[in-house]
């Protein structure tokens, strides 16, 4: 018995479609990281980028249960003393739904250059158009709904 290795040539790129309306925001990134890591193949290795592509449609229909959308901040420092900036998610869903499905993904994804590789993989649109109809994108089949 040997071990198998998955080599860069073995590695093979499909594109998935994902529409987010009414999926809620923590289950879309869960699903969305699975695939973009490659955990869904049978040949994921952990120190390789095996994942696939995946275009998000209508990210500003995605769903925060709970009051998540009033209460739920945004945090980001500027680096200098006094330099937090909190945006309210209500403000950031409305502005850029795009970074708030980039923001979840990325929180499920290693922090370390192979995860930054990953998140290039990615490609988030608030509408339901998308410039990527050339690829031939699969509709992944995601259960939608809050309950």
């Amino acid at each position: 018995m040997k071990t198998y290795s998955v080599k860069q040539a073995d590695i093979t790129r499909s594109w998935w479609l994902v529409d987010a309306e009414g999926i809620p925001l923590g289950r879309l990134a869960a699903e969305v990281a699975k695939i973009l890591k490659g955990k869904n193949k049978p040949i994921y290795t952990t120190h390789l980028d095996v994942g696939d592509n995946v275009i998000v449609v209508n990210a500003d229909k995605v769903a925060l249960t709970g009051n998540k959308l009033q209460k739920k901040i945004y945090y980001r420092h500027s680096g200098y003393p006094g330099g937090l900036k909190e945006i309210p998610y209500e403000v950031l869903m409305r502005d850029k739904p795009e970074l708030v499905v980039e923001k979840a993904v990325r929180g499920m994804l290693p922090k370390n250059r192979l995860g930054r590789a990953m998140l290039k993989k990615l490609h988030v649109y608030a509408g339901p158009d998308h410039p990527h109809q050339a690829q031939k994108p699969e509709a992944l089949p995601m259960a939608s709904g809050a309950d």
